[in-house]
């Protein structure tokens, strides 16, 4: 049979011994009839050894030899029969006898003659009814020591499954994840990671990565917005791939959201008030990704797009309004969206302008020099709260207006210090943040200042005596002059009436000497000497004299002569 060749031929090892017990099992020479059948174990001592096989369960044959057969002698064993059996040799020895009949053939015609051509199959008879015989005896006989056998190599595993798969980062065409490594890697290592992905709702995994990545992170890039992605991490080693770890979820293909926040700035913060006919451009930053929906409300309803432009970027929204009305005061509200989440701001925009006048004024009361007024608010306090008010009078004769109070806060007032027998008007300007009214109010009604029942008596002054005898107030110096050059003499002097002044040399009357000059004015009294000469020196007076007196003043002159030098006394 084909299956038994490599089982017989490991039994080719048999010891010398057994072979030679196995010689007397073949039929002996003298038989007629068999002869050549039998002679073929005697002249094929190659097929014994190279089946060693069958000749194994010769042990336990020789008592069930035919007793026709003699005892051969025993044929000495090939130099390759010494070898030692292996343990497979109770295995062959159940194998039938003409499973080697075959392999055995061609090794007998080179000792066998012509006729034993035969002899297989006198052997295959004999072999098939002492083959349990021998297995018996195969497995009773003792074996010798195997020698030990090297431990075979450790099976290749592969890992367990990577860990702690998570999102790192997504945008509009890519998503960003990271893992960690397998917790068991195993005597084979790890090669590297293989990264799939599918669309959710179907099952058609695809792997993303054309070789296998190293790190524990990886970028899947080159997707389609809005897709739902199912992601996964399979390990991959030399003895396969790992468990996958898988997202719990889909992934969204779209920028991760950052929490929308308006950045309103300060000055916004509280009331933002403009004049009527401004331009309000207010421009407000707000900070969220993607880029945020930004949405503007009025009072709680869409803006009026006629009277106001928004535009919005990335970064800011402004809010322009190109020529301001009072109609565009209000509550603004900015909103800004990313998804699902939203923040808003509020600004208070208001639009100011003069006030009007005070929708009347009245007289209430009219006494002495006093007259009480009293008005009431405007109609239009110019969209912001009134400050105060000014009041102005008029004298009818005049029609002059004049302000007698400004930045008044009430709404009465008493204007006092009115002229007896006179006639006033009276009028109110409002004021607010923006400035005074360009109208006021004025009364209907005209206050008249009555003179009343008491005569005026003035009192009588006695005239005062302004006379006065002459009084010298500054008096006469002495002088010292030199010859040639001219000199003055100065006094003053006071009395009522105008005292007359007369001056005097060495006590004789001056009068119109032309060498003199003689001034009088406003009390002050002057005596001009022109080029004086040696006799102009002495003492000189000034006597005042009026009705009730005289008075006079003296001063001494001097007139020196010029200095002459040496050279010119020689």
């Amino acid at each position: 049979m084909p299956s038994k060749p490599a089982p017989i031929k490991k039994a080719a090892g048999k010891e010398p011994a057994k072979k030679q017990e196995a010689a007397p099992e073949p039929a002996p020479e003298a038989a007629p009839e068999p002869a050549p059948a039998e002679a073929a174990p005697e002249a094929a001592p190659a097929e014994a050894e190279a089946a060693p096989a069958e000749a194994a369960p010769a042990e336990g044959e020789a008592p069930a030899a035919p007793p026709a057969e003699e005892p051969k002698p025993p044929t000495p064993p090939p130099a390759d029969a010494a070898a030692p059996a292996t343990e497979e040799t109770p295995a062959t020895a159940e194998a039938p006898a003409d499973a080697a009949a075959p392999e055995e053939t061609p090794a007998a015609p080179a000792e066998a003659p012509a006729d034993a051509a035969a002899a297989p199959a006198a052997e295959e008879a004999a072999a098939v009814s002492e083959a349990p015989a021998d297995a018996e005896a195969a497995e009773a006989a003792p074996e010798e020591p195997k020698p030990p056998t090297p431990p075979p190599p450790p099976p290749k595993e592969p890992t367990s499954a990577p860990l702690d798969l998570f999102v790192e980062d997504k945008n509009d065409t890519s998503v960003s994840i990271i893992w960690s490594q397998p917790e068991i890697v195993g005597h084979s290592g790890l090669d590297g990671y293989t990264i799939e992905v599918c669309k959710d709702g179907t099952e058609d995994w695809k792997a993303v990565n054309e070789e296998l990545q190293k790190s524990c992170r990886y970028v899947i890039k080159n997707q389609t917005t809005g897709d739902r992605l199912k992601i996964r991490v399979v390990a991959v080693n030399a003895g396969g791939r790992s468990p996958p770890v898988a997202l719990p979820e889909a992934v969204l293909v779209k920028e991760v959201a950052d929490r929308p926040k308006v950045r309103l700035p300060r000055f916004l913060r509280q009331r933002y008030v403009a004049n009527v006919g401004a331009k309000i451009n207010l421009t407000i930053p707000f900070t969220g990704k993607p880029k945020p929906v930004v949405t503007w409300t009025k009072n709680g309803q869409p803006l009026d797009t006629k009277r106001v432009n928004i535009r919005s970027s990335d970064r800011d929204s402004i809010l322009f309004i190109r020529t301001a009305e009072r109609e565009d005061s209000g509550v603004y509200e900015m909103c800004v969206k990313v998804e699902d989440f939203d923040d808003k701001a509020s600004l208070i925009l208001q639009i100011v302008e003069l006030p009007g006048p005070p929708a009347s004024v009245k007289i209430v009361d009219t006494w002495g020099f006093n007259v009480a007024l009293e008005w009431t608010p405007p109609t239009d306090n110019g969209n912001t709260e009134i400050t105060g008010y000014t009041i102005q009078k008029a004298d009818k004769k005049t029609g002059d207006w004049f302000t007698v109070l400004e930045h008044y806060h009430r709404l009465n007032a008493t204007i006092s210090d009115l002229i007896m027998g006179n006639t006033y008007k009276f009028k109110v300007f409002s004021e607010n943040k923006c400035g005074i009214s360009e109208d006021a109010t004025i009364a209907k009604e005209e206050a008249k200042i009555l003179k009343t029942g008491i005569e005026y008596k003035p009192p009588e002054y006695k005239e005062h005596d302004f006379s006065e005898p002459p009084k010298f107030t500054t008096n006469l110096t002495d002088r010292a002059t030199t010859v040639g050059y001219s000199t003055k003499l100065l006094c003053s002097v006071r009395g009522s009436p105008k005292p007359k002044v007369q001056w005097m040399k060495n006590q004789m009357i001056i009068g119109d000497d032309p060498k003199y000059r003689q001034i009088c004015v406003q009390g002050i009294c002057s005596l001009e000497i022109r080029r004086p000469g040696n006799f102009d020196g002495g003492v000189y007076s000034c006597k005042a004299k009026n009705d009730h007196g005289e008075a006079t003043v003296s001063c001494k002159l001097e007139v020196k002569q010029p200095a002459v030098p040496d050279a010119e006394k020689k």
